[in-house]
């Protein structure tokens, strides 16, 4: 069962990879990989969390 923090973090991870896409098809190719590498950081982080929460409980 997904919390409301999930999905704030679903959503943060869809944010920056449409924010990467559009930043390299609009012709910053440094800048739409630099913010492409956070996906994987935010849902990173997030499953950290998660795992964190469960185990206090």
């Amino acid at each position: 069962m997904l919390k409301k923090s999930d999905y704030f973090i679903l959503l943060a991870a869809l944010l920056s990879m449409v924010l990467s896409i559009w930043l390299w098809f609009s012709g910053s190719t440094d800048a739409g990989l630099f913010v492409g590498i956070w996906v994987p950081s935010i849902l990173g982080f997030g499953a950290y969390f998660k795992i964190l929460s469960r185990r206090a409980q």
